[in-house]
């Protein structure tokens, strides 16, 4: 909770930005702020009173985020393209494709399904455990990317995953997670000639996937399909895990990997704690060959074990990666399917760090809303991390922790600036009886109307 708005003004700024209505934008604030700033849980009630001189009730912030009216324009899209514009490096840009759940109990609640609710063990008839009212928990489904730029800028894309049902009672588009991937890939907001590279677990491995990557001209890495075959005539045609059955016979290569070292180390912002000679390699054994897969074409195959002296191998133990990609190294194969993780720890930060899966909606619209503000926090959170970066005033070392921070971090200096800017406002109002009175004011204001005293 902040006294006035003058003192995220920084943030503000940021919103503004968005081409957002006032009235939006003051929403907008409240939400992001409380995004940065909650402790405890994170509810549109905390939102509501995240300014203490300007409280709203929970009610018509709820009833703001479930209105279509001002969400008919992408708002985020400027601020990406604002944070892109602060990008100096020439290099290689990343992007992550993934899917996170979010657990929903309402009966009512839109656009939810089950996952699959299983009874773990048969419950003795007349047993009195056997009254207890089972509670059958259904999700939303969020298809994720996850763009890392040469200098480590994070940017978040999103698409819902809709179902059947609610999209034929709103008239909107059902697009599988592998369809939402595609579309993705499509609309990156990068300029023709960016080099990308696109890396996926096995549900990417989809030829709509691949077509979107040939279209745009990027590189993309994905485990391959069990199912997949090579090329062949009809009925010859064996499949890639056949190759498993001579893995003692394979010549394989030993690489050892540090995440700490070589050219995708920038991209993983790892902690000073994980950075140094001491920090021990990952050991892989690979086999590369480059053939052609039905339905896919060309493709450089890298199977991979961390297990040593494997005598019968299994698809349990080696990883089978597909890439159009035939000139890269067995090496550069590994190293960049390994930063598929980075999404698995944003997902972390998003649900612990800003409480991504706290709501409790309804309507679906307010669903979106909040996922799309959770979005525009992380982008003002990244855009506070390179404006830091790239500030030559700072000393080499503060520069070098900015660069580090991981969303949790970067919450807490935000958080710190604005309570400083928030002592500043307090110390320039105490000089004058004047000033000393409206803070007064302000006080009382943060108080509900119920529970003020009576003039």
């Amino acid at each position: 909770m902040i006294m006035v708005s003058q003192s995220a003004r920084k943030l503000k700024a940021f919103i503004k930005q968005s081409k957002l209505g006032e009235l939006a934008q003051t929403m907008v604030l409240r939400m992001v702020l409380t995004f940065i700033m909650h402790r405890g849980r994170m509810s549109c009630s905390a939102a509501a009173g995240s300014i203490a001189s300007e409280p709203i009730h929970r009610g018509e912030l709820t009833r703001f985020m479930a209105r279509p009216r001002w969400q008919k324009h992408d708002f985020n899209e400027p601020l990406m393209r604002m944070l892109l514009a602060k990008e100096k490096k020439r290099g290689k840009f990343i992007f992550i494709i993934d899917a996170t759940m979010v657990t929903q109990a309402g009966k009512k609640t839109q656009n939810s399904y089950s996952t699959g609710n299983r009874i773990r063990r048969k419950i003795k008839k007349g047993y009195r455990y056997n009254k207890k009212k089972v509670v059958f928990k259904k999700v939303h489904c969020f298809t994720f990317g996850l763009l890392i730029t040469p200098s480590g800028i994070r940017i978040p894309i999103q698409i819902p995953h809709l179902t059947e049902e609610y999209c034929q009672e709103n008239g909107r588009e059902h697009l599988t997670t592998a369809e939402a991937a595609a579309q993705m890939v499509q609309t990156l907001p990068l300029d023709d000639d960016a080099k990308v590279i696109v890396l996926g677990d096995t549900a990417y491995e989809s030829s709509v996937v691949e077509q979107a990557c040939e279209e745009k001209g990027y590189t993309w890495v994905f485990p391959a399909n069990p199912e997949r075959v090579y090329e062949g005539p009809t009925g010859q045609r064996a499949k890639l895990r056949s190759r498993l059955k001579d893995w003692t016979s394979l010549s394989l290569k030993t690489i050892r990997l540090r995440a700490s070292t070589g050219k995708y180390a920038d991209y993983r912002r790892l902690s000073k704690w994980r950075v140094g000679p001491k920090t021990k390699p990952r050991v892989y054994y690979a086999y590369q060959e480059k053939r052609a897969v039905r339905n896919v074409g060309d493709v450089q195959l890298v199977f991979s074990t961390m297990k040593p002296d494997l005598e019968k191998a299994t698809p349990d133990d080696v990883k089978i990666l597909l890439t159009n990609a035939t000139w890269l190294s067995v090496r550069e194969v590994l190293e960049l399917y390994s930063l598929r993780w980075q999404i698995e720890l944003f997902f972390k930060e998003l649900k612990s760090t800003l409480g991504f899966g706290q709501y409790c909606f309804i309507d679906f619209q307010a669903v979106e809303a909040w996922v799309e503000l959770a979005i525009t926090t992380v982008l003002y959170l990244e855009y506070e991390r390179i404006v830091h970066i790239q500030d030559r005033r700072l000393s080499k070392d503060r520069r070098l922790w900015w660069s580090r921070q991981r969303l949790h971090g970067l919450c807490h200096a935000v958080r710190h600036g604005i309570e400083t800017e928030e002592l500043k406002y307090i110390e320039k109002r105490t000089k004058t009886s004047g000033g000393v009175k409206k803070l007064q004011r302000l006080l009382a204001a943060a108080i509900p109307q119920e529970y003020r005293v009576a003039a």
